[in-house]
């Protein structure tokens, strides 16, 4: 991944302000617990759901059942919105990041994912890798990945907006626009 164009949207920031570093930003993103993943569902309304995940080769990856409202709904529509952040009103900082979830399928990345989960939420996230995902506790599972096409941070306090924009694969998929835009 090529670092992203960087903007602080002024219109949203406080004076003093200062557009936050992707690598600084990508590093909370990485090092998040729980994420909030928005899908749109086959008639166009959104559906949000917390989950986990672990950002790997400059994307985040999350797993899912095939017959779960996220997995049926990427079927439709790969677009997506991945939000992390606080819920505390003036500090703190959230960030929300647009693009497409698209399937692994790789072998050797799905290994690397596997242990990056239980490096990241211990051995009760210990995945089997299958033929195209992943087998656990709640039986199969297909393996996500987002790179994001668009990015924004939400600093809170001072307040502020950054932008990021990404080039890439996705780049061409209409995702949910989400702030500023």
């Amino acid at each position: 991944m090529t670092d992203p164009i960087t903007d602080l949207d002024e219109r949203y920031s406080e004076p003093g302000a200062f557009p936050v570093s992707w690598e600084w930003a990508r590093d909370l993103v990485r090092d998040a617990e729980i994420y909030w993943l928005s899908t749109v569902r086959p008639g166009g309304r959104p559906h949000v759901t917390p989950l986990i995940g672990v950002w790997v080769d400059d994307a985040w990856h999350f797993c899912t059942g095939p017959g779960e409202r996220k997995a049926v709904n990427l079927d439709g529509n790969p677009a997506v919105a991945v939000t992390t952040g606080t819920n505390v009103y003036a500090e703190g900082f959230d960030i929300v990041l647009e693009g497409a979830a698209t399937l692994v399928s790789d072998e050797a990345l799905l290994h690397r994912l596997a242990d990056a989960y239980v490096a990241k939420y211990g051995r009760q996230w210990r995945f089997e890798v299958t033929a195209g995902g992943f087998r656990g506790g709640g039986g199969l599972a297909r393996v996500y990945q987002v790179a994001p096409v668009t990015g924004f941070g939400f600093g809170k306090g001072p307040f502020s907006q950054t932008r990021w924009r990404f080039g890439g694969p996705g780049a061409g998929v209409s995702a949910p626009t989400i702030g500023g835009d």
